[in-house]
């Protein structure tokens, strides 16, 4: 569920989303998810100064918020 909205967030903001892809982790209580995009994609994930990220971050929250659970969302920017 989670997932699903970071994905439908993300693939509307790259030019390629066929490489978008969320790997969901269950650390000590938390749900993380990894979200791993096209190298040529990350700027466009992270915005300036990193502001498009604590956004997509911040509803991702809001919308656990909801059944009060904790969820992280890391970018993999190793590519």
């Amino acid at each position: 569920m989670y997932k699903d909205l970071l994905e439908y967030i993300v693939k509307n903001l790259v030019k390629n989303p066929d490489k978008v892809s969320i790997q969901v982790e269950e650390k000590e209580g938390k749900t993380v998810l990894n979200l791993n995009v096209d190298s040529e994609d990350i700027g466009r994930v992270i915005g300036k100064e990193g502001r498009l990220i604590r956004a997509i971050r911040e509803v991702i929250n809001a919308y656990a918020m909801k059944e009060s659970k904790k969820v992280m969302v890391s970018v993999d920017e190793s590519k």
